[in-house]
């Protein structure tokens, strides 16, 4: 029997996510594909930062940056377990724009965010020495704010919500063919079945023109697929907050408190292929200079303990530098002249916008549709997210589940928020939580992994749904892989 959906999503990174979860939220039958795990490419290698885009300034992108600070409001408030506000230290060191630009462009950004919940820019001060004492040349600089975000989690995130507002995600599942038959697509996947669908998102990131070249269309829109690598190294400085750090090629390098050490990125390379997201030597130079110029803290490659490489498929401005190319999106509708059942392909976007682009795209398909949406996200918690401040609900966390120490029940506290509840329903003790598998994960949370969240080999539970693998050894990695295997067959 074929089934019907009202929409097909092919990808299931963030933005294909955030689609499935606006589109299930105004009651439309959605059904969501993706070849791989979600956030299993751009989606879990960014920079891991929600923020308006601090340097986009510089290329006069004002209704970007505007429209990220109002989502970056809006998303700390919808989802506080996995995203924090975190203060950045710019040094005005190395500088190659002048020290009044600088602070031009922070009140800029400060403006342009107009009411907002997280600290405003200021000069960096005498007093300001854990800022200061971890940098090579002095005091002279800025602090402005940003938030910190789990990538892997906030694209599953979106999905649980559409799923639970009845929208199927599913995984490991690719779409073989699609053509369309007047006013619906026809499908088949590659789990057997046959579909329909009055409309088709293109959602695939890095392979959306690959997608529109099986399908048969020419866009007029184009994709330009940038790599951005970064390196993890031990804790360059002590606290938590955060370093942009200016480079005299003009670009701009993060430095970031992760996982109890730094990492620092990203950069920006052309290449040709997704398959290309591999990080290269030249690159991990780089990034040790960038942080080698500013920080007392020498590194060298050697030091590196974990690195990632996601290719940003950045819509074709025709920009010369990819630094400079865009980071906002295009939507391109194609419905035959109204004669077909409509596509809509994303070009572009980041994770900050994600959710205003999802609302973008259902306005711009359900005309085609003759369906009527609303914005149903605006103000919506994610999962997990309707908790306290989240120091006051850590203490709640411990009181309730004593048993689960300090940094487990940190850890989990951030990962799950308000879901610990489900989770840990009618567990009292250690044993309640079955056996260790490394690094603090334990069998109760590696099984709501496979449940509740889509994992299906062991790589999308240490190393997308938490960072856990980043800390195993290769004895401890085979023994969760052990445990998994025996756990669920292939």
């Amino acid at each position: 029997m074929t089934q019907s959906y009202d929409i097909l999503i092919v990808g299931g990174g963030i933005n294909g996510a955030a689609i499935a979860r606006e589109a299930a939220l105004n009651g439309l039958s959605v059904l969501l594909v993706e070849k791989g795990d979600l956030a299993g490419a751009t989606s879990s290698a960014s920079t891991k930062l929600i923020h308006g885009g601090l340097r986009y300034l510089e290329y006069y992108d004002f209704k970007l940056v505007a429209e990220a600070l109002r989502e970056r409001e809006r998303l700390v408030k919808a989802a506080p377990h996995i995203i924090r506000p975190m203060r950045f230290v710019l040094p005005h060191e190395n500088a190659v724009r002048p020290w009044w630009m600088v602070r031009l462009g922070l009140y800029l950004y400060d403006w342009l965010g107009g009411r907002m919940t997280l600290k405003r820019s200021r000069g960096l001060r005498k007093s300001d020495t854990a800022y200061t004492a971890p940098l090579k040349n002095g005091a002279r600089g800025f602090v402005y704010s940003d938030a910190f975000v789990d990538d892997s989690r906030l694209t599953v995130l979106n999905a649980i919500d559409a799923q639970d507002n009845g929208a199927e995600i599913a995984v490991r599942t690719e779409l073989v063919t699609a053509r369309r038959d007047g006013a619906l697509w026809r499908a088949t996947l590659s789990d057997g079945r046959d579909v329909t669908a009055r409309a088709l998102v293109n959602a695939a990131g890095p392979w959306v023109a690959e997608l529109l070249g099986r399908l048969g269309i020419n866009a007029s829109a184009g994709v330009r697929l940038v790599k951005g690598s970064h390196i993890v190294v031990p804790k360059l400085y002590e606290g938590d907050h955060a370093y942009i750090l200016q480079l005299a090629d003009r670009r701009i390098v993060f430095a970031i408190p992760y996982q109890g050490q730094t990492e620092i990125g990203t950069t920006d390379i052309p290449v040709e292929r997704p398959e290309d997201a591999v990080i290269d030597a030249g690159e991990i130079a780089y990034l040790c200079d960038a942080a080698n110029q500013h920080f007392t803290r020498q590194i060298t490659p050697a030091d590196v303990t974990s690195t990632w490489s996601g290719v940003r498929p950045l819509y074709d401005d025709g920009a010369s530098e990819a630094k400079a190319v865009t980071r906002d999106y295009v939507l391109e509708l194609d419905t035959l002249g109204d004669a077909g059942a409509p596509l809509l392909s994303v070009f572009g976007g980041k994770i900050t916008t994600a959710r205003h682009l999802a609302e973008e795209a259902l306005d711009k398909i359900a005309p085609a549709l003759g369906e009527t949406v609303h914005p149903m996200t605006r103000t919506r918690a994610f999962p997990g997210g309707t908790i306290p401040p989240f120091a006051t609900y850590l203490a709640q966390v411990r009181a309730r589940w004593p048993f689960l120490g300090d940094a487990r029940s940190e850890r989990m506290a951030h990962a799950y928020g308000a879901l610990l509840e489900e989770m840990l329903a009618g567990v009292n003790d250690a044993a309640g939580l079955g056996a260790d598998l490394g690094g603090g994960l334990t069998e109760i949370e590696a099984r709501w992994m496979h449940d509740r969240e889509w994992a299906r080999i062991p790589e999308d539970a240490i190393m997308r749904r938490s960072k856990i693998g980043l800390g195993l050894n290769a004895e401890q990695t085979a023994a969760f892989e052990a445990w998994w295997t025996d756990a669920y067959p292939a």
